[in-house]
């Protein structure tokens, strides 16, 4: 590079890394600025090799200045950059952090990859609630693309398929394309075979505590210096399935003497005998690692941003050899760490919840005692409510805990208005009620719309109530939307007090229901499934409408039948 190049280099590499730094307010990065630079100025590809070394001696000036240096930089350099910040500082604020070089895509695209081996437990949704949000920031593209190439070990689950897209819509999100890894068994191999051909695979019959002695001493296995043609022949053969399950792989050539063991000739097609659930799956034998498939496809769907796993660093370093020897830009990578439910006393594990499943501790996907996506929806958790909580870990790599009760928090405010009240008590005590009682009580549908009038709950000749709202005796209590009784010999005697009962002598406000004219619910919660009887009028809320059980929480209406009703307890 001469040095009038250099000149141009560093000009245009200081207005980028000073954008950089005072947009994110922090240290200018050269693999931030490589991706505009670049595209903005195609003459400097060709100096590929070399340009990053220049923009690394401009981005460590720029960061010895201050905030306030770089913004006055940025203004002489390039006004127009530093007035797009200052319109941006006006206008929305965003949770998650801008993507690497969005700016140098025609299109951001990034995809949700899920292996399909069951539902989606809580910790799941955090990809689609976050890849979600960013295509709607930037107008972008995302496809729900399934990994489904190990039909043994991860064995698919032919109804989750359908159910993550179904979780997908739940939250919020339509993708704008659906793959599956399964249907492309073909084209996995034809990018195989160009491997093959230009050096950069090789098959390999040895065995696998064999090669893993030589891999972590080093040495190349015998079968590393085998001609195309041999390789070629030999993958055909996997191809047409004459190899028995670990009989033979092919391996990417890699680094045999690479400083991680992890990366020297990693896998990327095995045997495998069990045949695939799919019927359009199941005559083939041999299926590409992970690594390789999501690897071809992400290039082939032209991905720019992908999110995975801290984990699952060593992903993009096996990647990038395939992708060098293809001579593809690897897109843009954000790492993060795992995300961590409370509340739960089971595991958020797939297999672990089918295993309680099938031995009938848990009553399915759904049951509220699962830390599933299906548990949440069937409780009546607004999808938008699990997106805003999830949104709000951001992307950091470390690990991040996710408190149901900041769901719950976001979620009250989304159904409160909307949710009729209700009485309900669980393992009530009958009284008998005496004294000229009201015939009806009359409490309000919801406290804070009046014009939803109130509801009219029979009284006859007693009611039940919560052993923990009885009274003492000759004490009085107060039953809402009935009016204010005492406690004498074995019945509540009509006192006739007003409201100032409760609100200047400390009367208790209780919630009741009828002894005879009520509704049996059973209530499932987290903790198993609570009996009790509720107010009439439950039998009229739509199945699926959100109650809230005065004094008990929020629940979802789940069935009517002829024995009583059923709900879902959301939260308090």
């Amino acid at each position: 590079m001469d040095d009038s190049l250099r000149e141009q280099v560093e000009r245009a590499a200081e207005k980028h890394a000073l954008f950089n730094a005072v947009k994110h307010e922090s240290d200018a990065a050269v693999g931030a600025v490589m991706g505009p630079l670049m595209g903005e100025n195609p003459s400097f590809r060709e100096h590929g090799d070399e340009v990053p070394g220049v923009v690394g001696g401009v981005c460590g000036r720029v960061n010895q200045m201050d905030h306030a240096e770089k913004r006055e930089r940025l203004g002489e350099l390039a006004p127009e950059l530093l007035a797009e910040l200052d319109s941006e500082d006006e206008g929305e604020q965003h949770t998650l952090p801008d993507l690497d070089n969005a700016e140098a895509y025609d299109q951001v695209r990034m995809r949700c990859a899920p292996n399909p081996n069951g539902p989606w437990h809580v910790g799941h949704a955090r990809m689609p609630a976050v890849i979600g949000t960013y295509k709607e920031r930037y107008d972008g593209w995302f496809c729900v693309r399934f990994d489904d190439t190990d039909p043994e070990t991860k064995r698919p689950d032919l109804d989750a398929y359908d159910g993550i897209l179904e979780d997908i819509e739940y939250l919020g999100f339509e993708p704008d394309e659906v793959l599956k890894a399964s249907d492309r068994l073909e084209t996995y191999y034809e990018h195989a075979r160009e491997l093959i051909e230009m050096g950069g695979a090789y098959t390999c019959s040895c065995p696998q505590g064999e090669f893993s002695d030589l891999k972590n001493s080093g040495q190349a296995c015998p079968h590393r210096g085998k001609d195309a043609e041999t390789t070629m022949a030999e993958f055909e053969e996997m191809v047409a399935g004459e190899y028995s399950s670990g009989e033979m792989v092919l391996r990417v050539k890699t680094d045999i003497e690479h400083k991680n063991p992890a990366l020297r000739d990693w896998v990327a097609f095995r045997m495998i005998d069990t045949p695939h659930p799919r019927p359009e799956a199941e005559e083939y034998r041999c299926w590409p690692m992970l690594d390789f498939q999501s690897g071809i496809d992400d290039h082939l769907v032209g991905i720019t941003h992908i999110i995975r796993g801290i984990d699952l660093q060593d992903s993009a370093k096996r990647q990038q050899f395939v992708y060098d020897y293809f001579g593809w830009e690897y897109p843009e990578v954000v790492h993060w760490g795992h995300v961590q439910v409370d509340a739960y006393d089971v595991k958020m594990s797939t297999s672990t919840l089918k295993e309680l499943i099938d031995a009938g501790e848990l009553d399915g996907w759904d049951d509220p005692r699962a830390p599933t996506i299906k548990s949440l929806r069937r409780r009546g958790i607004r999808g938008e409510a699990i997106v805003e909580s999830m949104i709000e870990l951001g992307t950091s790599t470390s690990n991040v805990d996710l408190a149901m009760s900041s769901v719950y928090s976001k979620n009250r405010d989304l159904i409160d208005d909307g949710a009729d009240r209700q009485f309900l008590v669980r393992d009530g005590t009958e009284l008998g009620i005496v004294g000229g009682a009201p015939e009806f009580g009359e409490p309000p549908v919801h406290p804070d719309h009046e014009d939803r009038g109130v509801r009219e709950i029979p009284v006859s000749s007693a009611v039940l109530l919560e052993p923990k709202d009885l009274p003492e005796r000759e004490e009085r209590v107060w039953l809402k939307g009935l009016g204010c009784f005492r406690f004498t010999r074995d019945a509540l005697q009509y006192t006739g007090d007003d409201i100032s009962a409760v609100r200047e002598e400390g009367v208790d406000v209780v919630h009741w229901v009828p002894a005879e004219d009520n509704e049996p619910v059973e209530l499932w919660t987290m903790d198993g499934v609570v009996e009790g009887y509720a107010e009439p009028g439950v039998r009229d809320q739509p199945v699926d409408t959100m109650v809230q059980f005065e004094r008990v929480g929020f629940a979802r209406v789940d069935a009517h039948d002829e024995d009583g009703s059923v709900a879902y307890f959301a939260h308090e």
